[in-house]
């Protein structure tokens, strides 16, 4: 399965640097949002974690002031989290809020964190809880959902050659023995992930050149490239800066 087989064909935005990719996301973002909420709408946003993640956060804090969104009107999600103590460093809630959510004032009940070890016995707990807080909280599908890659091609915590990337009736899912630590993770499975009407995915660094490469050839199975496997049912962005471009 290809991504190009799952949605719309992807567009691709090439930056000039991890820098520059992190404005354009923000900015991008912050005119999304703003868009909807005139609509009428009360969008619904993933985020995702990691060193390109935290850059895009930051530059969400700063454009926040000059933009007329309201954030207390966006509801807040994850597509994966790393299952350890709450105030953990590793978790990628913890880095957002630390970066923009509480800055720009996000309404924390409509800040959907994933469990942590605090609130659930193990991963497959937390994730049974986590999709039934989708059930009840969530919209049905997500506006914009937000991925990084790894240089092994995986998304949120789908990981290739795991079992996960097979399970498709449930929202979320536990993961052991993650091949990129800490070990134990929750993920939403691709079931959930493609019911997005966007997906962005935010991939900087020449060492992500050729996950992203193969995520986007043609004919690429999502169990080799879980990359492949994601995209938006009215549209696909790779934000790439140009190191990670450097294979297309």
């Amino acid at each position: 399965m290809s991504q190009a087989e799952v949605g719309p064909a992807p567009r691709i935005e090439v930056h000039e640097s991890a820098d520059a990719l992190a404005t354009a996301v923000a900015g991008e973002l912050l005119a999304r949002l703003v868009d909807a909420q005139s609509a009428g709408h009360e969008p619904q946003i993933a985020l995702t974690g990691g060193t390109i993640a935290d850059a895009v956060h930051r530059e969400l804090a700063r454009l926040s002031g000059s933009s007329e969104i309201d954030w207390s009107r966006v509801v807040v999600w994850w597509g994966d989290e790393r299952f350890v103590a709450p105030d953990s460093p590793d978790r990628n809630a913890g880095q957002a809020r630390a970066a923009f959510l509480t800055a720009v004032g996000v309404d924390p009940a409509k800040v959907h964190e994933m469990p942590s070890t605090s609130d659930a016995a193990d991963v497959d707990a937390g994730a049974a809880a986590y999709s039934e807080t989708v059930r009840a909280h969530g919209s049905g599908e997500f506006d914009v959902m937000m991925l990084g890659v790894g240089p092994d091609g995986h998304i949120a915590s789908l990981f290739p050659g795991f079992p996960q990337l097979d399970v498709d009736d449930q929202i979320a899912v536990g993961v052991t023995g993650s091949p990129k630590p800490p070990p134990e993770r929750i993920s939403l499975t691709f079931a959930a992930l493609n019911r997005s009407k966007s997906v962005w995915f935010l991939v900087s660094g020449d060492k992500k050149a050729e996950a992203v490469a193969r995520a986007l050839a043609d004919g690429t199975d999502l169990h080799d490239c879980p990359a492949a496997g994601v995209s938006g049912s009215e549209e696909t962005i790779w934000f790439l800066d140009r190191a990670a471009a450097s294979r297309l």
